[in-house]
């Protein structure tokens, strides 16, 4: 039985389809969705034949489309515009970091608030260019300066960093023990890095600190 809400004139089935729809990576066919929602075939295609027809009837900014043997969820015509221009911004605002600056960024993670020369003693490298690659990506901020001579600026990570890595706060980043079972055992470690050598005939350098 398929119910209707009198506020959106859409029914519960209708629903459910358009979340499926949603989530779905490929068109799905009209006999998958009738297998999955445990409904005949016919009364599935009627269902989305209503539902094209409501999303359409509403000026809706995503539509139903019939393609490849299956349906797809759309972006209406009328939005191309609105579209194209949020994907150029996101595909500009894209963030690449370099190896340099994904350890950079784990030091001031796990350090944090840090300077930049506690940094420095960590990795044993020069970051100036590296944190300000990361402060402009908005990876990390300033938090301040440490008490001491010179008073040097303290570094945090943001709420863009724990974004970026699918993290709802910064506990939640695994411990070095758990890092270091992950981590491939010495001898392994050890066999990798003598044929790079072999291959490239240096491994590391300054140039890795590029930001």
């Amino acid at each position: 039985m398929c119910s209707y809400t009198a506020s959106e004139g859409i029914s519960d089935t209708g629903r459910k389809i358009q979340a499926i729809l949603f989530v779905a990576g490929s068109p799905v066919p009209a006999a998958e969705l009738a297998e999955v929602l445990s409904l005949p075939p016919s009364v599935t295609s009627k269902e989305i034949s209503r539902l094209d027809e409501f999303l359409r009837r509403t000026g809706s900014g995503v539509l139903l489309q019939e393609t490849a043997g299956g349906w797809r969820m759309v972006t209406a015509e009328d939005t191309a515009d609105a579209v194209s221009l949020f994907r150029d911004t996101a595909q500009t605002q894209k963030i690449r970091l370099s190896r340099a600056a994904v350890e950079t960024l784990a030091v001031i993670a796990y350090n944090q608030p840090v300077t930049r020369s506690e940094v420095e003693d960590i990795r044993g490298v020069r970051c100036e260019r590296v944190i300000e690659t990361l402060l402009s990506h908005g990876m990390i901020r300033i938090a301040g300066r440490k008490k001491g001579t010179g008073s040097p600026l303290l570094y945090r990570t943001t709420d863009l960093f724990l974004e970026t890595f699918g993290l709802i706060s910064i506990s939640e980043l695994p411990t070095l023990e758990e890092l270091q079972e992950l981590a491939p055992p010495p001898e392994e470690k050890n066999r990798k890095g003598a044929a790079g050598e072999t291959e490239q005939g240096h491994i590391g350098g300054e140039g890795d600190d590029l930001p």
